[in-house]
């Protein structure tokens, strides 16, 4: 094992199949139940390797459509790969669908404490974290009422405001920023920066090139699945602003 490196990523295959037939109707059904249905195949990670060392804010950019949430989805154990491992060296934390397990009836204060079990922290964790996480979601005049009556960008706070709580060694973004005022969104960014001078870990998916630029030490460009630059933020986004 290197001591150094938070995670491994060995030669990653993933295809998906893609029906050449579209049935919309019962009727199409029914006609095409005894048929055979074709597939493409559709390659959207191919060989694909890379290692992450410990306290990394490691950037991935590329255009839609390049395999970017892919790969967050296999590092995150979401998808399994066609071919090609993943080792992970700590804990991980996927901020990929924030707010699962929210329910839309309960307080903010209830959900607070339910994502934060469902995230694997105890009541008794989450109780003693409690006035730093509404602290932190700037949501104090709202913590009791519903989920229901929050807005996105309300929703977004809360729902970071717990994760970023969790004490895990690797963090997994993918765009969970992209809603919510400028200030919020740089002060997350901050409370990123700060996790990492403490040794942890991020991968951070996004198209933002000025939040990438600034912030991540090091950066991957995927296009059509494979990566195509990989190293200093400014050399690799400059390499993907002529190569487009």
């Amino acid at each position: 094992m290197k001591e150094n490196i938070a995670v491994e990523v060995k030669n990653i295959c993933k295809s998906f199949e893609i029906p050449h037939d579209t049935r919309y109707t019962v009727k199409q059904q029914l006609f095409y139940m005894l048929s055979r249905n074709t597939f493409e195949k559709f390659t959207v990670l191919d060989d694909v390797s890379f290692e992450v060392e410990k306290g990394d804010f490691f950037g991935i950019i590329g255009r839609n459509g390049s395999g970017k949430s892919t790969l967050l989805k296999i590092l995150a154990g979401i998808y399994t790969p066609d071919s090609g491992r993943v080792i992970r060296h700590g804990e991980m934390a996927p901020f990929l669908e924030l707010g699962v397990g929210f329910s839309q009836d309960l307080s903010g204060r209830d959900n607070i404490f339910l994502n934060g079990i469902i995230l694997g922290l105890t009541r008794a964790e989450v109780k003693r974290k409690f006035d730093e996480i509404v602290a932190f979601s700037e949501l104090e005049k709202f913590i009791d009422q519903k989920l229901r009556n929050y807005s996105s960008g309300m929703f977004v706070k809360l729902a970071f405001s717990v994760a970023i709580f969790v004490n895990k060694d690797i963090l997994l973004m993918d765009e969970v920023l992209a809603v919510g005022d400028k200030y919020f969104k740089e002060k997350c960014l901050n409370e990123l920066n700060r996790l990492k001078q403490s040794g942890r870990t991020i991968i951070f998916v996004s198209h933002d090139m000025n939040t990438v630029a600034e912030h991540c030490n090091k950066v991957l460009l995927l296009q059509k699945g494979k990566i195509t630059a990989i190293g200093d933020p400014v050399e690799v986004i400059n390499y993907y602003s002529n190569n487009r």
